[in-house]
């Protein structure tokens, strides 16, 4: 199976056999756990284990990394297929509709700790989190994970050379666009304003804070029957802004995915968006005062603003006919382990992905921890200011990645002038529904 059938179909899993015996080790039940994080983060997924096996004697997880998000996905459907799947695969969040519609080859969490004996609230976890991994009954379908959500980066030695303030900082899109303009007057710094994740922060999270879908039936939750809906408003509005600053130099387009944000830590942008996860580069790399806020609105849209979505991977539990309730217990009592406020903690401290439960913000808080690192809430609070609506919990769209990159190829003819934003809308979400109609019929049942 090649990555396009994972991402646009599944339902060739129908038809896999099912081959998986128990295994024990050292009197222990083993559950074998495939990641997509690498490097350091990769190293606390590791650690994260570790404290899981040591904390008891009955299950020990095996963590294996196997490559990108992607290569994690497909492959564990393709072990599926085989019949030698993991007991937990992490997906990244575009990945759920995929996920979802694997059907029997996927247990869903809220099953798996009921039949556990395991009581997990989903209003427990940030708003925003349990919204994106839940169906429309509220009943968590995965187990979240490592969670982040797209900020404001504020270069503040810039904003003081360009005579901004640095303590009363942008909250609305017309401010920042003032701001810009102050900044390319002044030259205060080489480049305004760049973005990482252009489609994340300029379509979906704008999207969710403007409480306004991305495409109908709850942005793809009420059914695979959704259509784009790029034609709102408020596309519109956001995207004539966007080419509007390219063309005055007060925006820069820097690339794809995470391509525009090198220019923040390296001292050239006085503004950007990224991941609140990049806090770890900004601190190692940047030479001068910053601040992490969240992301602005357009205030003559809202004033009151949704929660913004997330972003990372959550783990998913995957089926065999002969996985014993043993096995599929030791994954709930390692989703209970990694839900409790101590560990919880302790992973958003040192990941730098946002806290999975209201407790360990509350803890991280009480402890000053925010206080000693300024802007680390900043994630948390988008995410968890208001409770989700149709249109803010998330998305659940088939072949999403692909709809990603079909969103940033007509948004580049954009800002190559070969396109103005009603035409650059209408051939994305022309082009987009038919990523979605076809990941329908490969998975109408």
């Amino acid at each position: 199976m090649n990555r396009r059938d994972i991402l646009l179909g599944t339902s060739g899993l129908l038809a896999a056999p099912f081959i998986a015996p128990s295994v024990r080790a050292q009197g222990r039940t083993e559950i074998q756990f495939w990641y997509g994080l690498g490097g350091a983060l990769g190293e606390r997924v590791a650690e994260q284990v570790t404290r899981f096996n040591e904390s008891q004697s009955r299950f020990r997880v095996n963590a294996t990394f196997r490559g990108s998000y992607v290569e994690v996905m497909t492959g564990a459907i393709a072990a599926w297929r085989a019949g030698t799947p993991p007991h937990i695969a992490q997906v990244f969040e575009v990945g759920t509709a995929t996920m979802m519609a694997a059907g029997p080859a996927i247990r869903p969490t809220h099953e798996l700790l009921g039949e556990a004996g395991i009581t997990l609230d989903p209003k427990r976890y940030l708003a925003g989190v349990r919204g994106y991994y839940s169906d429309t009954q509220g009943r968590m379908v995965s187990m979240p994970h490592n969670s982040s959500s797209a900020v404001m980066w504020v270069n503040l030695d810039a904003f003081e050379k360009a005579g901004l303030s640095t303590t009363d900082l942008p909250k609305t899109w017309a401010e920042i666009r003032a701001a810009a303009q102050k900044i390319k007057a002044t030259n205060a710094a080489e480049i305004p304003i760049s973005t990482a994740w252009p489609t994340w922060v300029m379509f979906e999270q704008m999207s969710s804070l403007h409480d306004v879908g991305l495409a109908t039936k709850a942005n793809g939750f009420e059914g695979l029957d959704a259509q784009m809906n790029l034609g709102a408003p408020i596309f519109a509005k956001h995207t004539n802004m966007l080419l509007e600053m390219q063309r005055e130099g007060t925006f820069v387009y820097g690339g794809r995915d995470g391509d525009g944000f090198a220019s923040f830590p390296a001292g050239k942008a006085a503004m950007s968006f990224n991941s609140s996860a990049g806090r770890a580069q900004v601190q190692r790399e940047a030479k001068f005062r910053w601040a992490s806020i969240v992301l602005p609105y357009h205030g003559d849209v809202t004033q009151a603003p949704r929660n913004g979505v997330i972003g990372g991977a959550s783990l998913w539990t995957l089926t065999a006919r002969n996985r014993t309730a043993e096995e599929y217990r030791g994954v709930a009592e390692f989703y209970r382990f990694i839900s409790e406020v101590e560990q919880d903690k302790w992973w958003h401290h040192v990941t730098g992905y946002v806290p999975l439960t209201l407790a360990a913000y509350e803890a991280s808080r009480a402890e000053g921890f925010y206080t000693q690192n300024p802007g680390a809430d900043a994630a948390i609070i988008q995410l968890s200011r208001a409770e989700p609506t149709p249109n803010s919990q998330g998305f659940r769209l088939g072949g999403f990645v692909e709809i990603r990159n079909i969103i940033q190829e007509e948004l580049e003819r954009g800002f190559q002038g070969q396109q103005n934003a009603e035409t650059l809308l209408g051939n994305a979400n022309r082009r987009a529904d038919v990523v979605l109609r076809n990941f329908e019929r490969a998975n109408r049942r």
